[in-house]
């Protein structure tokens, strides 16, 4: 299961672009804390801590995020980034408990690649999926999702309803048997990634410059008023 790790913010007393800017030219981040049926509480982020737990998988980790005197535990929904210096702009955070249930985002890990008699003669892993959305309480949230690929030959493929979930896990995906993992032959894989390179290459035209935004799934719980968002 993810671990929980802790963070400390300061209270934020004042609202709107202003107050914010000023926040960022002291190296902190605007953020607010929502949800559980409680109101939102903006805050501010060191910027150099921040960034460090930004590294790491942050959109499936459990945070004691220290305000004051209060800690609140919380799960980062949403981060606004500069498009030109990528920094962070503003941090969502939903409030949780053991008996919230939430959606999110984990990375796929694959076991036994070095056994597969199709990678053996050759055959290329190909991850479908790189990650898998799935629903669970906020205190089941698996680190990964491995998968064992030990026994595929080329041409096979590991099904969703084939994946052992860990327990209260579930993936969110409609079609049970989509292919979330197969073993292609060189010549189809090389193909494949020629493709996807064409296709990189066409989408990389110049576009009109505007903030980026990085957002987890949305969790069963309410969304933050309209008015507390991006202060």
């Amino acid at each position: 299961m993810a671990q929980t790790f802790s963070m400390s913010a300061s209270p934020r007393d004042k609202s709107g672009k202003g107050a914010a800017r000023a926040a960022r030219r002291a190296e902190q981040v605007p953020a607010v804390i929502y949800g559980d049926k409680k109101p939102p509480l903006s805050i501010n982020l060191e910027m150099r801590e921040l960034r460090r737990h930004l590294a790491a998988t942050f959109y499936t980790h459990i945070y004691d995020l220290k305000v004051g005197n209060e800690t609140h535990k919380v799960i980062p929904r949403d981060v606004q980034f500069h498009p030109v210096t990528d920094n962070p702009l503003h941090v969502d955070f939903l409030r949780v408990s053991n008996t919230t249930k939430i959606t999110v985002l984990v990375p796929i890990e694959t076991v036994g690649a070095e056994k597969s008699p199709g990678i053996k003669n050759g055959g290329l892993l190909n991850l479908v999926y790189h990650e898998l959305e799935i629903k669970c309480f906020a205190n089941q949230i698996p680190e990964h999702i491995t998968i064992d690929v030990s026994g595929l030959q080329i041409g096979g493929v590991v099904h969703l309803d084939e994946i052992k979930m860990p327990t209260g896990v579930e993936a969110t995906l409609v079609d049970k048997r989509a292919t979330i993992i197969s073993v292609t032959a060189p010549t189809t894989q090389a193909k494949a990634d020629a493709d996807a390179d064409a296709a990189a290459a066409a989408a990389a035209a110049p576009v009109e410059v505007a903030a980026i935004k990085q957002k987890a799934p949305d969790a069963a719980a309410a969304a933050p008023a309209k008015d507390a968002k991006k202060k």
